[in-house]
């Protein structure tokens, strides 16, 4: 089955991220990008660069993975997605970021550590503990041709501004008929850390998901933190990014040569025969773990990291049960009403034909993240239980 063709997203208020980012006003500002790069020494190749799409050609993805392994640097994670930050903000000098402590501080994660003193407090602008303000100033900016990556401190407070990311940034471009475009990134850490109690250990993707004319994905490695981080600044469409707070002090080897990431498109992390696990961000570590224990049972997982929770890559998932006849879902999100449940739907309503077995899906239990480290590993997902859901499906 074909993957959902970005197209679909107009009709929900945003703006296909195929296309180039065009039209008359934005002529001027890509002359103003281009100079702004050859001004910072960049050569002609980067400057071919500003009027690239959003969305990163599969066989560029594959040429920067192949050279990562002969070549790049190894970073963490979170400095990954600060490379992305310093690159882009060098680049078009339209993009800001936005939040509580990303300056002076660097941000609860070190990501925007030194932006400050590279691009001025106008650019790396610290705001008052006021999400519902501040996302809003970011939606207005980005409605006036800035570029703004408004960083929530944990995405649990940005349910504060729930109403700045629901009724404008998804529906602005549809409400307007047109008239505005809203190129924002919101970004931040969430999911079960360690020991944070229920505020701090919120899975909100599913909150997000509802919301037309949103783009949502999820980093796992550092390699595609970075190259999702810079697709979603330069898309047109307003994209949420989820990061983990356990994965930013993940190390790879990432190439030197820039490179993006597709904001729609899956990660095949391990191919193979007999079951297809679909997961995404921290769960994909548990997933591989319990790989190592199936492959000396005797199974043959294949892995996809799912990335794109809105819209699904639904050409790379049916690929896959096309091969396998049998799919395990494996997140963080609640149970109820999570990214599983919708991906479940998804799978029954193009694939059924091709299920040889129900879809099972494992997730967190719909109760308030303990803080006591033995129950909070009780309320998600184990690759103990990952074995025995895989050994289960495929009796």
């Amino acid at each position: 089955m074909a993957a959902a063709a970005p197209s679909t997203l107009h009709a929900v208020g945003a703006v296909a991220s195929a296309k180039p980012r065009s039209a008359a006003p934005a002529v001027a500002r890509r002359s103003v990008r281009v100079a702004a790069a050859a001004k910072g020494g960049a050569g002609s190749g980067r400057g071919r660069l500003v009027a690239r799409n959003a969305v990163a050609a599969k066989a560029d993805e594959a040429a920067a993975e192949a050279g990562s392994k002969s070549g790049g640097h190894e970073v963490l994670m979170f400095e990954a997605l600060r490379e992305a930050l310093i690159e882009e903000m060098n680049l078009d000098p339209t993009v800001c970021v936005i939040g509580e402590d990303v300056g002076h501080y660097g941000g609860s994660y070190k990501v925007t550590k030194g932006l400050d003193k590279m691009f001025g407090d106008l650019r790396v602008l610290d705001t008052p503990i006021a999400e519902n303000s501040f996302t809003g100033m970011g939606v207005g900016a980005a409605m006036k041709g800035l570029r703004p990556i408004v960083e929530g401190m944990n995405m649990g407070f940005l349910l504060l501004a729930y109403n700045q990311i629901s009724n404008n940034c998804g529906m602005l471009h549809y409400t307007s008929g047109g008239q505005f475009k809203i190129p924002i990134v919101i970004r931040g850490p969430g999911g079960v850390g360690r020991q944070l109690g229920a505020e701090h250990s919120q899975r909100l993707e599913s909150y997000f998901q509802s919301i037309p004319g949103l783009q949502m994905v999820a980093c796992s490695t550092p390699y595609n933190a970075k190259g999702l981080m810079k697709a979603a600044i330069r898309s047109e469409n307003p994209v949420v990014l989820f990061e983990h707070v356990l994965l930013y002090n993940l190390k790879e080897k990432i190439p030197d040569e820039e490179y993006i990431c597709c904001l729609e498109e899956a990660e095949m992390v391990r191919p193979g025969e007999h079951v297809t696990i679909l997961t995404y961000s921290r769960m994909r570590y548990h997933v591989m773990q319990a790989a190592k224990t199936l492959v000396n049972k005797g199974y043959d997982p294949e892995v996809i990291d799912i990335r794109s929770l809105k819209p699904f890559d639904l050409h790379t998932i049916g690929n896959s049960i096309k091969k396998t006849h049998r799919v395990l879902i494996v997140e963080e999100c609640m149970r109820t009403g999570g990214i599983g449940a919708s991906l479940r739907s998804a799978i029954i309503d193009n694939f059924w034909d091709y299920l040889d077995a129900p879809i099972m899906c494992l997730s967190s239990q719909d109760v308030p993240t303990p803080y006591a480290a033995t129950l909070e590993d009780a309320t998600v997902v184990q690759p103990a239980q990952i074995v025995a859901a895989v050994e289960q499906i495929c009796q």
